[in-house]
């Protein structure tokens, strides 16, 4: 049975993270350099996450399998408390792609999003590009797709961001929140 646990970030993970990060199947649907998934690269990302969640900007957390092996990341980012949203990020490695991973560790942060943290919503979004993570999203079963019209400004935000164009989904938590107690109670 698969497995996910999240932990927190740590450069013990950095040599294995700067591996699957490298892969042209995570690194281009990510939009990184060689840059940014080079060692040092990497150990920086890891020293910037630790620095943004003591600010309390996000919450990340690496995903390691039934094994104990790195198979990527997850992120609730630009976390707004007095509007009670943030926006979810997901990368797994190439290697461990289609195995179900994703919805587990979705299951698992979204639970602290909506009951630690008490947010409303989080967003997903996806570059149009990217029809691998469009898929994805359209899997959950919590989710409600192409919420564009419907926060518009979260919608460009997004994409300044990512310097694409997306698509916004939402997470709402009502609607996790009862999907979560009919599986996992």
């Amino acid at each position: 049975m698969r497995e996910v646990q999240l932990v927190p970030h740590h450069q013990q993970y950095a040599n294995t993270m700067s591996a699957l990060t490298s892969s042209p199947h995570v690194k281009d649907a990510l939009g990184l350099s060689d840059e940014q998934t080079s060692l040092e690269g990497t150990k920086q990302f890891i020293d910037f996450v630790q620095a943004e969640e003591k600010l309390g900007k996000q919450y990340s957390r690496c995903m390691l399998n039934e094994h104990d092996e790195l198979i990527g990341v997850i992120t609730l980012k630009d976390i707004d408390m007095d509007n009670k949203t943030c926006h979810i990020g997901t990368w797994i490695g190439h290697p461990y792609w289609g195995q179900g991973y994703n919805e587990l560790a979705k299951a698992k942060i979204l639970q602290i999003a909506f009951q630690e943290f008490q947010l409303d919503y989080v967003f997903a979004g996806a570059k149009r590009s990217n029809v691998r993570s469009q898929k994805a999203q359209e899997k959950l079963p919590y989710i409600r797709l192409h919420v564009e019209a419907e926060f518009p400004a979260e919608h460009q935000k997004l994409g300044s961001q990512v310097k694409a164009s997306c698509i916004l989904n939402v997470i709402e938590r009502e609607d996790f929140l009862n999907w979560y107690n009919h599986n996992f109670d």
